[in-house]
């Protein structure tokens, strides 16, 4: 996926050094995401979720915060409040050369900020927290045994996460002033909550009292098992993969204009390293962004499914779609079909009914659950229609490819 680095000036005149996630084509919508306290733009979580949210159409713009990683400035200079400045510059920025935000994200204090700047920001139609604090002096208790010294002396180094930053009194005075909750009781926007029940770097209250203090529409999800900075690949592709599901519903998707009585042409699938990692691809097809990888163990980062799993998926999704086409048009009543799969390399010589009797052998084994008030000659011949679905015709039939080099 391509990704552009440029500069934009944030608050006090500063330039800030921004990345924005860009998918192949036309992005459905375009998203700006806040992260954490002292982290940068290229922090793993924001890096993370804004190449799987390019992967699904939605482009992705996050930055350094004034002072922070490549953008200008001092870090001690900076409180919320110009925090919450930079986003406003920043979402005006992608107005001026690409289009507003339709999405706002934050992670951290960087949720709190995205809800203090979304009043500001007309153009957002969704806005999804991440492990964000209530209130955002929150932030203090990091380092609160410097606080009577940052009062005193007016200006204290303090270590966060193994490095120093200097905190001043300005910092302290103008982050206690903002009552956050008010941001949220007239945030006119859909809410996503987001948080783990473990994160003991930002307690699960804090997603209590956002959630109860927003209006409708809000919905929570929780990050079972999550650490607080989402250090997990899994865990941030998890959150990626349910902000554009969600979003889906509150974002118009672009989606390739249909052409009345002429049928659907076949859709090319195109597969495109993306170097973010050692195996990390980017699947295209037609308007739909998908992520493949391998897990960890093979040494991925189990960013996406493996390629056998893109295989059984597409076997089972064929099987489903088969048996729910054959019930419907037989009236029957099938209210349900799970189909569970899974691939392994057998011994030849173990398969009585295979003509190969050297060597190993692929095997699926597809596992199928019906729901519904069948009576036993429904369910057989459901079994049967199962095989009958074009996918697993295909996988059993003789197969040719064809591969040529690009011109």
């Amino acid at each position: 996926m391509p990704m552009e680095r440029f500069q934009f000036t944030g608050e006090g005149g500063h330039l800030l050094a921004a990345a924005l996630e860009l998918p192949e084509g036309e992005p459905a919508a375009y998203a700006l995401f806040a992260h954490c306290f002292t982290c940068g733009k290229d922090v793993l979580a924001a890096r993370r979720i804004a190449v799987a949210l390019a992967a699904k159409g939605i482009a992705v713009l996050r930055f350094d915060f004034t002072g922070l990683g490549s953008s200008e400035g001092d870090f001690a200079n900076s409180t919320f409040s110009s925090n919450v400045a930079d986003l406003v510059h920043a979402a005006d920025h992608l107005r001026a050369t690409r289009k507003a935000p339709a999405i706002l994200i934050g992670h951290s204090l960087g949720g709190a900020a995205i809800l203090a700047a979304a009043g500001k920001i007309p153009e957002p139609k969704a806005v999804v927290t991440i492990a964000a604090p209530s209130d955002p002096a929150h932030v203090t208790g990091l380092f609160r045994e410097h606080l009577n010294d940052i009062r005193t002396q007016g200006e204290v180094e303090v270590s966060l996460a193994g490095r120093p930053f200097r905190i001043k009194r300005e910092f302290l005075d103008d982050i206690v002033e903002h009552e956050l909750m008010k941001d949220i009781t007239g945030l006119h926007k859909a809410l996503l909550v987001m948080h783990s029940p473990v994160d003991d770097t930002v307690g699960i209250d804090n997603a209590t009292k956002i959630f109860v203090s927003a209006k409708h529409p809000k919905s929570f999800v929780s990050l079972d098992h999550a650490d607080h900075l989402l250090s997990k690949a899994s865990d941030a592709v998890y959150v990626a993969d349910v902000i554009a599901a969600w979003a889906s519903r509150y974002v118009e998707a672009a989606r390739p204009a249909k052409v009345a009585g002429l049928p659907e042409a076949p859709r090319q699938v195109i597969v495109q390293e993306t170097r973010k990692s050692k195996f990390n691809q980017l699947i295209s097809v037609g308007p739909h962004r998908l992520v493949a990888d391998e897990p960890v163990a093979a040494g991925g980062e189990d960013a996406g499914p493996g390629p056998y799993d893109f295989l059984l998926a597409g076997l089972g999704a064929c099987t489903s779609m088969t048996m729910r086409l054959y019930a419907d048009r037989k009236s029957l009543p099938l209210d349900r079909v799970t189909v569970t799969l899974k691939h392994a390399k057998i011994y030849a010589k173990d398969c009585e009914e295979c003509e190969t009797r050297d060597g190993m052998l692929d095997q699926i084994d597809r596992v199928i659950a019906m729901d519904g008030t069948l009576d036993a000659e429904q369910r057989k011949k459901l079994m049967e229609i199962a095989d009958k679905c074009p996918v697993h015709r295909t996988l059993t039939s003789e197969i040719r490819i064809v591969t040529k080099p690009a011109d």
